[in-house]
């Protein structure tokens, strides 16, 4: 085994950084005290080809491996994790979706514009009513002719408000369960789509998160993905890489906290020495770093399983549980080595707690990927 990252990786490693500390690092705290989507930022990672990392060049993307992207992603969480969401949602959730389950038509007309930043993609499976259960659907894909009609409402859409295009689960089939819902491209130009305003929320608050409504959107039936009754499956299995993508943020919050804990704790002056000088707080940084690096290779094995095509789903899922417990515990622990300067929103490390949280929550909870886990080991 070689554990050294290759020319390739460190230049995505020294790219990323640049761009997350000369331009997303002058005002993170600012676009997430006011909830500002980072245009600018967003229209700048496009140009340094982040929007279609491992998107084959023929269809405008990088052409690079699944580690790049987890690369790039920790690099640019660690900075500001709303505008890694959104970055992880094109690539993980939408990129990597039509390309691996999209014709020829849907990559010609919509994955080269996506790769390339020219659109900006969303996906959306939880309903009102479901969420772990995501299979507990409402939302309803009629075909007429040419066209299916589509109607109901999603909700937790990352990029919902800021998308060009959705990609949307709905049931094509009633009363057959999962073997009924089929996945489909929706334009956000379709007439009869709208977006809900932003939820407010605990962190990446410059991300946006919405609800999205059909009312009898005429889908046409080119923008099928894959056959009807394979909807359940894309979702699932498109996943499984999304996991890789926010493990990989959680990754970067973690990183960021134990950074900012060490520059804090050299600096910061308690009865006439630096408190890093205290045993307490060098095990709680010796800890950190541990479970950071432990994290890391757990989500470099699951890349490497999924760049060389082999079964990856359950290193994933372990790759999630335990990065976005890493990201909890890190980011907790240097609010607690800031003290009372932690607490405030100007040090900005209140910001890694808050933003820490949805990683156990999103692209399967916690429970959910123990769940993964356990059913593996029992089968």
């Amino acid at each position: 085994m070689n554990f050294e990252l290759k020319q390739e990786h460190k230049l995505i490693q020294k790219t990323s950084r640049d761009f997350a500390q000369n331009e997303l690092l002058p005002e993170v705290l600012k676009r997430d005290e006011n909830k500002i989507w980072p245009k600018d930022a967003v229209s700048k990672m496009a140009d340094l080809g982040f929007l279609g990392i491992m998107v084959d060049e023929q269809y405008g993307g990088s052409g690079m491996d699944t580690i790049s992207y987890t690369i790039a992603m920790e690099e640019i969480a660690k900075v500001d994790a709303a505008a890694s969401v959104i970055m992880s949602v094109n690539n993980s959730l939408v990129c990597s979706l039509l390309s691996k389950f999209g014709n020829d038509f849907q990559k010609d007309k919509y994955l080269k514009k996506l790769s390339k930043g020219e659109q900006l993609g969303a996906f959306s499976l939880s309903e009102p009513q479901s969420g772990s259960d995501a299979s507990n659907m409402l939302t309803f894909a009629k075909k007429e002719g040419d066209n299916y009609v589509l109607n109901g409402t999603k909700n937790w859409v990352t990029n919902g408000q800021n998308c060009d295009v959705v990609i949307v689960a709905a049931l094509t089939t009633k009363g057959v369960g999962h073997k009924g819902i089929s996945c489909f491209i929706v334009e956000k130009s379709f007439i009869g789509f709208e977006s809900g305003k932003p939820e407010k929320k605990l962190g990446i608050r410059s991300s946006d998160t919405t609800e999205l409504y059909f009312d009898n959107v005429k889908v046409p039936s080119e923008n099928l993905i894959g056959e009807e009754g394979d909807g359940f499956k894309i979702c699932l299995e498109t996943l499984d890489g999304g996991r890789i993508g926010i493990a990989s943020q959680a990754l970067g919050i973690a990183q960021a906290s134990l950074d900012a804990s060490i520059k804090y704790s050299k600096e910061r002056k308690q009865f006439n020495k630096p408190i890093a000088a205290f045993q307490s707080l060098q095990f709680k940084m010796a800890d950190m770093s541990i479970s950071i690096d432990t994290a890391r290779l757990l989500i470099y094995k699951a890349a490497w399983l999924k760049d060389n095509h082999m079964p990856y789903a359950i290193d994933a899922a372990k790759a999630k549980l335990y990065a976005s417990e890493v990201a909890m515990k890190s980011s907790t622990e240097c609010v607690q080595i800031h003290g009372g300067y932690g607490y405030m929103r100007e040090t900005g490390v209140e910001r890694l707690m808050r933003d820490a949280k949805i990683t156990q929550i999103y692209e399967g909870t916690s429970e959910v990927q123990r769940l993964v886990i356990a059913r593996d080991l029992l089968k």
